[in-house]
């Protein structure tokens, strides 16, 4: 198998192939999971990832919680205002191998206009043509982060104490992404 240090060029993420989850916890008794379906990113490396960056960019009006009500709250003033802050944004200021099949990726996640670092570990799934020719190389990864940290606030007290909406937010990344000809 390859490993992460083998390949040089720039790779545009397929969102057709990919996706970009989250998952809260609901009362602190259940999860809630949703996506974004909508988002474009490119990764850039010289061989040994040697200068390599990563940018993303997400449509936060494609967010689907399967609750049309949820995400209508989600995209308002309470959570995402999606109006003022349509996008998401991460752009990395750091990408190290860790091993031959493990990324290491720390950059700059914005969210609702506040911007904080965030580190992502990802698994390298391999590499393949596809049948148009296409050099398709895949990553898995997944971090936490506390949403009031990027302005997301909103939060109802629970009689038993606890809160209607977690703080920490799991976010998951299964990347498909071809070289750029």
């Amino acid at each position: 198998m390859s490993s992460v240090n083998d390949f040089s060029g720039t790779y545009t993420i397929d969102p057709s192939h990919s996706e970009i989850e989250f998952v809260a916890r609901h009362a602190m008794i259940s999860k809630v999971r949703g996506s974004f379906d909508s988002f474009e990113g490119t990764a850039t490396t010289g061989p040994n990832l040697e200068d390599a960056k990563i940018e993303l960019s997400i449509d936060v009006n494609s967010i689907d919680t399967r609750n049309k009500d949820r995400d209508g709250h989600l995209l308002g003033e309470d959570f995402f205002d999606a109006e003022k802050y349509p996008k998401i944004t991460f752009v990395s200021t750091s990408v190290t191998a860790k091993d031959d099949s493990t990324l290491s990726v720390t950059g700059d996640l914005t969210v609702k206009g506040e911007t904080n670092p965030v580190t992502v570990e990802f698994d390298f799934g391999g590499d393949a043509t596809d049948p148009w020719g296409n050099l398709r190389v895949g990553f898995e990864g997944k971090t936490e982060i506390n949403r009031r940290d990027f302005g997301l606030t909103w939060q109802t007290k629970l009689d038993n104490g606890g809160a209607l909406v977690s703080e920490k937010i799991g976010l998951h990344f299964d990347i498909s992404a071809t070289k750029n000809a």
